[in-house]
């Protein structure tokens, strides 16, 4: 009965991390948003719908028509991307992991109940916070240790004996994608800011084509597909934590996985009600159900409005409610 756990930006948000929204704000104030008006008048148009993701992918989009302009901006938009990483991962490394002194409500030993976990986010929290710590205790009996698979480290130059996973920088290996028997498999689904293909250049799934971005990269490929099949293992349960279901591919894959029979637990603010807040006709005067109802409606065993903080600080009765979850 495998315990799946599935992360967005809401996750992270709960240490200080920014949401879509608060990207676009920071966004306006570097350098190559300041220096360049069109890009600058891109964001704001984009801004409504789709965020700096829909500024990007109208940019990508051009570039790959040959629009040589768009391409360049595509660069510097991609750039301060990068700069925006850098400032909010330094943020996340200095901020406290744990919300309370209880151990039995720690954060981590939370975290290491799960047969896996995969993240959408390309921040650095778990990798600083949670994957350098002995799994085999925080989960005695049932891991030896946790795993980032198919990617390889490497150390900054002359720095030696590093234990936080952050401060290191990642390359995908050439072939011999597998898993490793005990080890807690984490999973970032569309990269990391930490992450290189061999010319350097960086592995963000950002923008308006993430399927074909992820299909000509053979580790993401099979990251999607490992996806799929934890998710169709049987009588696997998925709790999914500040993901706002915004990603078709990603929700095409729960949607067939909901069919076949899993059940997901939400932890995000809007709790139930946020399969209405990704509905076009939500607040109009006749409401159309979209597939985000039917996957709520036959998938959601639960869910908490309340913020981790909260969860795994002072709030016994909402922790004891989510991790009801883990009982069967």
């Amino acid at each position: 009965m495998p315990n799946l756990l599935l992360i967005g930006a809401g996750f992270s948000r709960n240490w200080g991390g920014w949401l879509a929204a608060e990207a676009f704000e920071y966004l306006l104030g570097t350098p190559e948003v300041l220096a360049n008006e069109g890009l600058r008048a891109r964001l704001w148009k984009a801004q409504p719908n789709g965020g700096f993701e829909g500024a990007l992918a109208d940019l990508q989009r051009l570039a790959a028509m040959g629009n040589v302009e768009a391409s360049a901006d595509a660069h510097e938009l991609t750039t301060a991307l990068r700069s925006m990483f850098a400032d909010m991962n330094d943020g996340l490394l200095a901020a406290q992991f744990e919300f309370g002194i209880a151990a039995s409500r720690s954060v981590a030993r939370f975290l290491a109940q799960f047969d896996a976990i995969f993240s959408l986010n390309q921040d650095l929290l778990i990798e600083h916070h949670y994957l350098p710590q002995d799994i085999s205790l925080l989960a005695p009996g049932k891991f030896t240790g946790a795993e980032m698979p198919g990617v390889l480290p490497s150390l900054p130059p002359g720095v030696n004996g590093i234990t936080s996973w952050a401060l290191r920088t990642y390359h995908p290996k050439s072939d011999d994608f597998s898993l490793q028997r005990g080890m807690q498999p984490f999973v970032k689904l569309h990269g990391s800011s930490n992450w290189f293909e061999s010319d350097g250049s960086s592995m963000l799934v950002m923008g308006g084509n993430k399927v074909g971005t992820i299909g000509r990269s053979p580790i993401l490929s099979w990251y999607g597909r490992l996806f799929d099949e934890f998710l169709d293992l049987a009588d696997a349960r998925l709790m999914i934590i500040g993901y706002g279901f915004r990603d078709e591919h990603i929700n095409l894959s729960l949607t067939n996985a909901v069919r076949r029979g899993l059940k997901f637990f939400v932890i995000a603010p809007e709790g139930a009600d946020l399969m209405r807040s990704v509905n076009s006709t939500a607040g109009a005067v006749i409401y159309n159900p979209g597939p985000m109802d039917e996957l709520f409606e036959r998938g959601l065993i639960g869910a908490s409005r309340r913020s981790m903080r909260d969860i795994f600080g002072s709030d016994g009765v909402e922790f004891s409610k989510v991790m009801r979850f883990f009982e069967r």
